[in-house]
């Protein structure tokens, strides 16, 4: 038993060292710390004298091979085309999270956050091809004020005080997932490009195959994470980038639980109770380690799989993806002829105006609308409240580059587009957390 005393001391003192981390971790805003404080450090060192390392990293090509078949890319690629299907994966678990058990799966609920996600995405797209013109090269950026970036909003949300109404907060995640689903749709329906109808066909094929295991109640994680890496073989091909497949993934994953949760506290006594029941001496430690692995398999099917997934990818998706991605692509001049340049460059025009305007007045038409068709603002919430929650909705920073850097190839227009990017959401977070503070300062002040 010393080694167990041991064992248990060793992480316990690890424990202990790892406590900061792990309530910093736990912190709804701590995602959009690490977020911004990438970006940051993206764009101090595309300043900074070093600049050429920067880009030199970036540009670092990492090569993967099997057989015959070889792919070779830059790190930019890498973060951009391969990692980020994993953000969208988890927000393809989110959406369907949302729609089968949250706020989007009560027919009464769904209108207001629907509408106004609507609006909120119509809007800002109008604004910015009313600036940038509706033909062009530069048009292909009518996308890019669209999106709302979750981990900002939240943190927004958290830092403006406990006294914004929970219903707000809600209301926001469900616009946002809703604003995620739009931007889904907008990427595969307008970012793709010369479209191999036969590589399609054989991503379906793939997709049909995790249906089928899913339905047949397989659900063997390594199966799926080949299947996933061969769909994105075959969607890479097809023009149409990987991302959606990670989506696709995310929604035919199995929402229910393999075991009733109905039966779980009454199967988890019944184990414990066997625990009360073995005495603590060596003959009887091969009985403790069955009963301890029953209860971890018990445990373990009474969480969907969806659930499971959600809890693991978070983390790794908030705090390394999300970042590495605000650090590849952060990383943008802006010497004093860049920004001259911003400043009337029609692309950065309309994706600042479409994202600190365009959001919030659209968010606000629509859901003044909806409420007159018969939907309900949150409890505590008044107009002041809604447009409050429209200006945190204008924060656009991870899909918005995202969609940038599918809309330019161009790299005077990626700029002018990421430049009006940071900047929107910059200001469309300080304006969010002032409106904000003023509003709910006293409460029930949203109601006016």
């Amino acid at each position: 038993m010393a080694d167990h005393a041991t064992l248990r001391t060793r992480r316990e003192r690890v424990g202990q060292l790892m406590s900061p981390v792990s309530q910093f971790m736990a912190l709804e805003s701590a995602s959009g710390i690490v977020l911004l404080a990438a970006a940051v450090l993206a764009l101090a060192w595309a300043n900074s004298p070093w600049a050429s390392s920067y880009h030199a990293l970036l540009d670092q090509h990492l090569s993967v091979s099997l057989g015959a078949w070889r792919l070779d890319e830059p790190v930019h690629f890498w973060v951009n085309d391969v990692l980020m299907v994993l953000f969208f994966f988890l927000v393809g678990l989110e959406i369907k999270r949302e729609v089968v058990l949250g706020e989007l799966s009560e027919p009464r609920r769904v209108l207001l956050p629907v509408m106004g996600a609507v609006g909120g995405m119509a809007a800002p797209a109008l604004i910015f091809l009313a600036l940038a013109g509706s033909g062009g090269v530069a048009s292909r950026g009518w996308g890019i004020p669209v999106a709302t970036d979750i981990a900002f909003a939240v943190g927004v949300l958290t830092l403006a005080g406990s006294r914004v109404p929970f219903g707000l907060r809600v209301t926001l995640l469900a616009l946002a997932i809703v604003d995620d689903i739009g931007g889904i749709i907008i990427i595969a329906a307008f970012y793709a490009t010369h479209v191999q109808a036969w590589a399609l066909a054989a991503v379906g094929i793939v997709l049909a195959v995790c249906y089928l295991l899913r339905q047949s109640g397989l659900w063997y994680l390594p199966i799926y994470v080949v299947l996933g890496i061969l769909g994105w073989l075959f969607m890479h091909a097809s023009g149409v980038h990987g991302t959606i497949l990670g989506v696709a993934l995310g929604l035919l994953a199995p929402w229910r639980p393999w075991q009733p949760v109905s039966g779980f506290v009454e199967r988890m006594h019944e184990l414990t109770g066997r625990f009360d029941a073995v005495d603590d001496s060596p003959e009887t430690e091969e009985d403790q380690v069955t009963i301890a692995l029953e209860l971890s398999h018990q445990a373990r099917d009474h969480v969907s799989p969806l659930d499971r997934l959600m809890h693991d990818l978070q983390p790794i998706v908030s705090f390394v993806i999300a970042p590495l991605f605000a650090f590849a692509n952060a990383g943008i001049p802006v010497d004093p002829a860049t920004l001259a340049g911003a400043v009337v460059s029609p692309v950065s025009i309309g994706v600042f105006l479409g994202l600190v305007v365009g959001k919030p007045l659209g968010i606000l038409a629509m859901c003044w609308l909806a409420v007159r068709l018969g939907a309900t603002l949150p409890e505590g919430v008044g107009w002041a409240g809604v447009l409050a929650m429209g200006a945190v909705a204008g924060i656009g920073f991870t899909v918005a580059l995202f969609v940038a850097g599918l809309s330019y190839a161009d790299a005077a227009l990626l700029t002018d587009a990421k430049l009006g990017v940071i900047f929107a959401s910059l200001a469309s977070g300080a304006l969010g957390y002032l409106a904000l503070r003023v509003v709910f300062r006293g409460g029930e002040a949203g109601r006016a």
